[in-house]
């Protein structure tokens, strides 16, 4: 806001995001889409509504594996409810748990059986506000990036290491034995953007990968506001990621972290990567 001869201007334009997006399940070597917006058991979902536009990541947690269940299929419905919930107009822009919230309890009353858990980021850009509102359960999570530098990020949430906070469904004999924490436990944030704001959505394959210095270096090749040159980079930077989750001397954020914790661990962490690229510019229908 700029004060001019002693006024305080607001800029009464309306912003929405521009958004990119790329990703690669593990079992790939490519960047391949399952059904919906799933990258392996990663999931995410880009919606607009005319009071705001909403984006989220989740990471459908891969354990579930062992019991014969598909984890991408909780991370997707999850994200696939909550993306009908926005383009339906059934939130609150500045309540984004709620709608994490309301998305978990349409999976727990479904009439069709779905087990799993995944972890869930949710942000949302209030178009008049001009103010970003998040919630991050675990760790996927957000950078915000201006003039080069990260202003905002999320924090993660871990019950321990590599046991981040998740959204669950168990079988009733499971159940209190399954981690499941509620969506009220999400870390939430709010704060203002300016135009041209940089906003990073990913799944921890991303973070776990990348340490910041990396991120903010291709984010520089950023050219313009254009859906090419946002979705060029975004490809940039999770092909990037997916090539360190591979390199076993390279001393990734996952292996310091493991290092911190008392594990001896080298390499990159083989995971499924998502990454939604955005940048804030002027709203236009």
């Amino acid at each position: 806001r700029a004060v001019l001869g002693g006024l305080s201007q607001t800029d009464s334009r309306d912003y929405s995001l521009v958004t990119a997006s790329c990703g690669f399940g593990k079992d790939f070597r490519k960047g391949i889409l399952k059904k919906g917006m799933c990258y392996g058991d990663d999931a995410c979902f880009v919606a607009r509504h005319r009071s705001a536009d909403v984006l989220g990541v989740a990471d459908g947690v891969g354990g579930w594996r062992d019991y014969g269940v598909d984890p991408s299929q909780f991370s997707g419905t999850l994200m696939r409810t909550c993306e009908r919930l926005v383009k339906e107009g059934r939130f609150v822009p500045s309540n984004p748990v709620g709608i994490l919230t309301a998305g978990y309890c349409e999976l727990l009353q479904n009439k069709v059986p779905l087990l799993g858990s995944s972890t869930a980021c949710i942000v949302v850009l209030d178009r008049t506000s001009h103010r970003l509102h998040t919630a991050n359960l675990g760790d996927s999570g957000f950078l915000v990036v201006r003039g080069g530098e990260v202003v905002h990020r999320s924090d993660e949430q871990q019950h321990y290491f590599n046991t981040p906070f998740q959204l669950s469904i168990a079988p009733p004999e499971a159940e209190g034995v399954v981690l499941s924490d509620s969506p009220d436990a999400a870390d939430s944030t709010s704060f203002d953007v300016q135009l041209g704001d940089i906003i990073l959505t990913a799944t921890d394959g991303l973070f776990d990968n990348m340490p910041d210095y990396m991120i903010l270096q291709e984010l520089k090749k950023l050219k313009n506001s254009n859906y090419e040159s946002i979705q060029q980079t975004a490809r940039s930077i999770a092909e990037q990621a997916h090539e360190l989750a591979y390199d076993p001397t390279y001393m990734s954020p996952f292996a310091q972290f493991a290092c911190d914790n008392g594990l001896n661990v080298r390499g990159g962490k083989p995971d499924d990567i998502t990454v939604l690229l955005s940048i804030v510019a002027e709203y236009t229908d």
